[in-house]
């Protein structure tokens, strides 16, 4: 049995399929969770409590961690640290792999430049100290010889499930599908890395299914002709036939919009990844697995084409 904790979302919705390929044992463990294949298991549990993770990870070979806690500093430092270490226990009492879907907040403003698989863990923001935090747990859970993990590290990314977790397409496509201006934070003239949803999923089914992964840090597979925020206007405005214009929302702008907004309030920690080159390295995988992703205007035009589907 392979379980994806947090199926319901865009990576464990494509995680789901990827999966097929490797075995038609798949259970989907969320609080509502929704078959994806006609032979998935379904499991309702409630990530706060110890006793529904446990039962969860039971049976499991595999276990994914695909979950996304609301994206608010407060439920990150409350909720990451007791799950992961929920998870990891479970994983350690039932012999289970643990492949951990994680982002790149561990990384800090420093060296967001070029990330690969060896960039120090160096968080600046808060939500990195908890991704940070998390990292070193399983790592140090690694080094004991407790557990075989894998970490599998995705820059932001978009595709065609679940746009609302995409900053990409909540500044760009959606704006532009109302007739408004887009917008970017930070620097629009910088490099800015993208995954495409399917691809990440994918990579992450690879890995899981690779004996000789785990144990490591992976950046998960991306096209690392990387573009910069107005480059990604510009390919989505020629898609849609819409104006390229883009408004740039620096970090003190943030902070006001936050005052009526919500979810900006958890924005200006994060613009170090927007106002400089912010660059993913996939090399390591794409050579292992001599994986080519896909194309970056051939995954907006595939996004575009399901949304509108």
């Amino acid at each position: 049995m392979q379980t994806i904790l947090g199926s319901g979302g865009a990576i464990g919705t494509d995680l789901a399929r990827g999966l097929k390929s490797y075995t038609d044992q798949i259970k989907l463990v969320s609080r509502n969770p929704v078959k994806v294949n006609e032979t998935d298991v379904l499991f309702s549990a409630d990530f706060t409590d110890q006793t529904q993770i446990e039962k969860a990870v039971e049976g499991s070979e595999i276990c994914y961690i695909t979950v996304g806690f609301e994206y608010k500093l407060k439920v990150w430092q409350r909720e990451w640290p007791v799950f992961i270490q929920n998870v990891v226990e479970a994983c350690i009492h039932h012999q289970s792999k643990l492949v951990f879907f994680d982002n790149v907040y561990a990384i800090g403003k420093d060296h967001v430049n070029h990330i690969t698989e060896n960039s120090p863990i160096s968080p600046t923001s808060k939500k990195g100290e908890v991704r940070a935090w998390i990292d070193r747990y399983i790592l140090e859970q690694v080094e004991k010889g407790k557990l075989q993990a894998i970490i599998a590290r995705a820059p932001d990314f978009f595709g065609p499930v679940k746009k609302q977790n995409s900053l990409l397409l909540n500044l760009v496509y959606d704006n532009m599908m109302k007739g408004k201006t887009s917008q970017w934070f930070g620097n629009a003239d910088v490099i800015h890395t993208m995954g495409y949803t399917p691809d990440l999923a994918k990579g992450t089914a690879i890995l899981g299914n690779t004996p000789d992964a785990y144990n490591q840090i992976w950046n998960l597979p991306v096209d690392m002709n990387s573009l910069t925020g107005r480059e990604w206007v510009k390919i989505f405005a020629e898609e849609l036939n819409a104006s390229e214009k883009v408004q740039t929302v620096p970090a003190w702008m943030l902070r006001i919009l936050g005052l009526f907004i919500p979810i900006l309030r958890e924005m200006p920690e994060m613009i170090y990844q927007f106002d400089r080159p912010y660059y993913f390295d996939s090399s390591k995988f794409n050579s292992k697995f001599n994986f080519a992703p896909v194309e970056n205007r051939m995954a907006v035009r595939q996004t575009i084409k399901s949304l509108q589907g």
